[in-house]
């Protein structure tokens, strides 16, 4: 098994003294990439802006991005949420949902891969993540596995593309089948209201993926905001047990050939690189507190 574990983003201040030095004008990322051999970008979800108005990554980021880290370092990447959702997000006064016009788009989809072609080579996963799909956004698990399943037979194959479902129901033998069958990563979430990911890992291992990621959220965005006020230096809401079941999973595959990317919110515990640390202290045997 290779393991990489690294952070839902990097562009903290609190992490200084955790990860950054002091030192003004520093480059985050390339700090960053001196502790950590992987990082998940968010920035890039976040692309629906209108009806009309779609944002795709900047050269300049990407050419940043790739001259920052080492070659043996990896990314996985959001792709943008103007092809992930089904419909525009509901505002104010909406009385009806509005269908958005680029979901699955392979057209919007290649034009993604033109701008992160820097990157091909440090990109680990591509990931889809998918919000939770009602009846009204989609009648049901083998609507969604119609759709992306034509979807991704359509797709370049220069990046493995992984899938994040937010509708606990989907999860079964029917679904590890699907992505198996078409080549994709299977993508858990741990936190918000899906269900602990510890016995659906096991399950899905039966399917032999030879990539897995794991995403540890918290459940309660706004609760651990508020508690932390938005500095992310220390645990608040230790999940010690979720983290020793995460490190017996690990232990028990450690032989298998998996690359299994764990990649850790601030929101989990309080602080992204400190939970990262109590990982690897369970790792070596230790106890954490």
């Amino acid at each position: 098994m290779i393991i990489r574990t690294g952070t839902c983003s990097w562009k903290y201040d609190s992490w200084r003294g955790l990860v950054y030095s002091n030192e003004r004008g520093i480059n985050y990322l390339k700090e960053y990439s001196q502790h950590f051999n992987s990082v998940e970008i968010d920035q890039w979800f976040w692309s629906l802006h209108s009806m009309t108005s779609v944002s795709l990554p900047k050269e300049k980021d990407v050419i940043d991005y790739t001259a920052s880290v080492p070659a043996d370092f990896r990314f996985t990447i959001k792709v943008p949420n103007s092809i992930t959702l089904t419909h525009h997000y509901k505002k104010a006064g909406d009385k009806e949902l509005i269908p958005n016009a680029h979901f699955l788009s392979v057209d919007l989809y290649n034009s993604f891969l033109e701008t992160i072609a820097p990157m091909t080579k440090l990109t680990g996963v591509l990931i889809f993540q998918f919000e939770y799909l009602n009846k009204q956004k989609m009648p049901g698990q083998d609507a969604f596995m119609s759709a992306f399943g034509e979807f991704a037979s359509k797709l370049k194959k220069d990046f493995k593309v992984g899938v994040e479902i937010r509708n606990p129901n989907y999860l079964n033998d029917k679904y590890f089948g699907f992505l198996s069958e078409i080549k994709a990563v299977p993508v858990f979430l741990q936190g918000y209201y899906m269900p602990p990911v510890f016995p659906h890992l096991d399950a899905a291992l039966k399917y032999k993926f030879d990539t897995i990621v794991v995403r540890l959220h918290g459940p309660n965005r706004s609760e651990i905001e508020e508690k932390t006020g938005g500095v992310w230096d220390r645990i608040t809401d230790p999940k010690n047990e979720e983290l020793v079941k995460l490190v017996a999973f690990i232990k028990n595959n450690i032989n298998r050939k998996l690359d299994l990317y764990i990649n850790v919110n601030n929101h989990y515990e309080g602080s992204a690189p400190l939970t990262i640390g109590r990982i690897n202290d369970l790792m070596e045997g230790k106890e954490i507190q």
